[in-house]
């Protein structure tokens, strides 16, 4: 019998526990089961954590082109090119399926984590959370440098989100500076659509935000922060690691040749 992974049963199980976190953090509009793979798709949102195949269980191989072409034709109902979103828990034999096929991998990420014990925020500006979700989303789309058509679906899924949920604003006056989403959920806080300003970047706005948001979590509850990160966005990566955090594992997307 060929081995469905090669991570053993202790990794998979933190995997599962920050994906399941991910998907209650950041909603998908629609959410479909084909045996363990999770199926999200947002109509109003074109981010790929919101419109892909999320496989969660190594072992669940059988019929897999089958499979993937039930969730090619929902992808093509919501207008949204086929991807998977491939962790530990997709497992090698999906992986060499979609390999001999010829499908792309592009957009690997890295899943950070965090624990707020012994971190140092005695110094961090205690800071409310914006209850204004209009007011947050006009300086995340700046911060981020996103275009205001995704305003509607930006607002959809922050509405969606059932962990406690802090927006996170630093400006001067009223020019956004930098903006986070912090979800607490339990022991864990997850911190979301994390972005300074173009013209305030390198002058230590993202990391007070950051440092706020996480005592604010910490006074809540929260042991661990955690994140999901672009491996390619090395000023961001510099940042988290200066910080203290630290890699749990990574992930990347799939699509079909010519997608």
């Amino acid at each position: 019998m060929a081995p469905v992974s090669r991570h053993p049963a202790s990794v998979l199980a933190v995997v599962r526990r920050y994906e399941a976190a991910g998907f209650r953090a950041w909603p998908a509009a629609a959410v479909h089961y084909d045996g363990t793979w999770v199926v999200r798709l947002t109509a109003g949102h074109p981010a790929k954590r919101l419109n892909s195949v999320n496989p969660l269980d190594p072992g669940d191989t059988h019929a897999i082109e089958e499979r993937i072409g039930r969730a090619a034709r929902r992808f093509d109902a919501y207008g949204r090119p086929l991807t998977f979103r491939m962790s530990p828990l997709s497992g090698q034999v999906l992986s060499m399926h979609l390999d001999k096929a010829g499908w792309n991998r592009f957009d690997e990420s890295l899943v950070l984590r965090l624990p707020l014990k012994d971190l140092e925020l005695g110094a961090a500006m205690d800071q409310i959370p914006l209850k204004d979700i209009s007011r947050f989303i006009g300086a995340s789309l700046k911060t981020s440098g996103s275009d205001a058509s995704l305003r509607p679906g930006l607002s959809e899924v922050i509405g969606a989100i059932q962990p406690e949920a802090g927006l996170f604003a630093l400006e001067d006056g009223n020019e956004p500076l930098a903006t986070l989403i912090c979800v607490h959920d339990g022991d864990l806080a997850g911190l979301f659509e994390v972005a300074t300003e173009k013209t305030a970047r390198n002058k230590g706005h993202g990391r007070n935000l950051i440092l706020s948001a996480l005592k604010w979590a910490r006074l809540r509850g929260a042991r661990e922060a955690w994140l999901q990160v672009e491996a390619g966005n090395l000023p961001a990566l510099s940042l988290y690691r200066s910080l203290g955090f630290e890699e749990v594992y990574r992930y990347h997307y799939r699509r079909p040749p010519g997608a």
